[in-house]
């Protein structure tokens, strides 16, 4: 198919540019002006590259009744999302190749968007030993971590990171140290003094962090920080770049646009880890995205069912779903004016591409056609039964967002056509 995106206002993230114009597509390639087989009126809406989500949890094997290839693919095109990257903490978790080669032929047939693995750094994310690293890069896993299980033997990581290094593979850290942030459930401070609930120190992340940092000196591997969620965590963020180390950092969304107090009495949807911080952590971490020190915005999509969300605040299960509101939320930093729209998309789908060294992420010539057209000014009334997530715990349960997917395009193909909940 010949597309021709007509009266569109082009978000271009590569280039820094908001523009009302047009965009053509051949065979799944956005290409140069050409006789076309069908005109898309966009009258003035968005459009802009498809966002590649960092780090989503989908439950299968192991938890499909949280959240399966199909129901994440549904919710991802919902919001806009044109790639998923999919953390490997199922059950059991995606350390071998048998099981990532299970992963991509699964999310092939039911996923409607592109379905990248990463796989575990060590066997069963235990910090034991080390996974078939190449292996696994050969399988087409695209990064190796434990996800929120920091492996606490530096020698131990420190052989990974080397191993990793050597085969140019990248490694995902998250960066909390595991003595000092064990047990909490929200952020030290008056708030949670006053609520009775453990907390855990922002100084963790920074400790994490620097432990990591020292590591990347040692080995020269590349390492991305899933989240950066505190204000003293970035002066050494900033210092390993300006060091030319290969690091780069994220941040998930709930982060950016919540914060401690929205746990109120006891709210288990806010329950994330890391917890939710203080208003200025919050800032600070908005500031550092608007600057480009942190680069990656992601949706940390963590389903959970009903059973582990409905238990005392400390008892409950971390994590919340994203897929959905992810694009609305992070259009809260925009019309705050935090930042514009190619800003945001860079974080969102330009440097998560390029981390990842795909072709994605962008608006110009040759780059597949992986789109997505909205209205960042229509507002609506959050309601989470009708999440196509299996899973409903998300924190903007009856929230005004603003900011509405109109199509999601991958390779060219509109897959919001009769886009249902089944």
């Amino acid at each position: 198919m010949r597309l021709h995106f007509k009266n569109a206002r082009l978000i271009d993230p590569e280039t820094g540019t908001d523009t009302l114009g047009d965009l053509f597509v051949v065979d799944g390639l956005i290409s140069d002006a050409v006789d076309v087989d069908e005109v898309i009126e966009c009258r003035g809406k968005c459009l802009a590259p498809g966002i590649v989500d960092i780090g989503v949890k989908v439950s299968e094997p192991g938890e499909r009744h949280k959240e399966s290839f199909a129901s994440a693919g549904r919710a991802a095109v919902a919001g806009g999302i044109t790639t998923i990257v999919t953390r490997p903490d199922t059950d059991p978790a995606i350390d071998t190749p048998e099981t990532l080669e299970f992963v991509e032929r699964r999310a092939s047939i039911d996923a409607a968007v592109n379905v990248l693995p990463m796989a575990a750094l060590t066997k069963g994310r235990a910090g034991r030993e080390m996974t078939e690293i190449g292996f696994l890069l050969d399988a087409g896993a695209v990064a190796f971590t434990d996800c929120d299980r920091v492996v606490t033997n530096t020698k131990i990581f420190s052989r990974v990171l080397t191993y990793a290094h050597s085969l140019g593979a990248l490694v995902i850290g998250h960066v909390q140290e595991p003595g000092l942030s064990a047990g909490g459930s929200v952020t030290s401070g008056k708030f949670a003094t006053l609520r009775g609930l453990s907390g855990v120190s922002p100084m963790a992340e920074r400790m994490g962090l620097d432990r990591d940092i020292a590591l990347l000196e040692m080995t020269g591997a590349a390492y991305h920080v899933d989240q950066i969620t505190t204000a003293r965590a970035l002066p050494a963020l900033e210092r390993a770049k300006a060091n030319g180390l290969d690091i780069t950092a994220g941040v998930g969304v709930h982060h950016l646009t919540l914060n401690e107090l929205d746990v109120a009495d006891y709210r288990t949807f806010f329950k994330l880890k890391p917890p939710l911080r203080s208003e200025d952590d919050r800032l600070a971490v908005v500031a550092a995205v608007a600057s480009g020190l942190i680069d990656i915005i992601c949706s940390m999509h963590t389903p959970q069912d009903e059973e582990s969300k409905r238990l005392p605040y400390e008892e409950a299960a971390s994590g919340a779903v994203a897929l959905e509101t992810l694009l609305p939320a992070a259009l809260r930093l925009v019309h705050a004016g935090h930042m514009d729209l190619p800003h945001l998309f860079r974080a969102l789908a330009l440097n998560p591409a390029n981390r990842l060294g795909l072709a994605c992420g962008r608006l110009s010539v040759g780059a597949p056609a992986d789109l997505v057209l909205f209205d960042p000014d229509a507002s609506y009334r959050l309601d989470r039964f009708a999440l196509l997530s299996k899973s409903k715990n998300t924190p903007f349960d009856g929230a005004i967002l603003q900011g509405k997917v109109i199509a999601t395009y991958v390779a060219g193909v509109n897959k919001t056509k009769g886009l249902t909940n089944a």
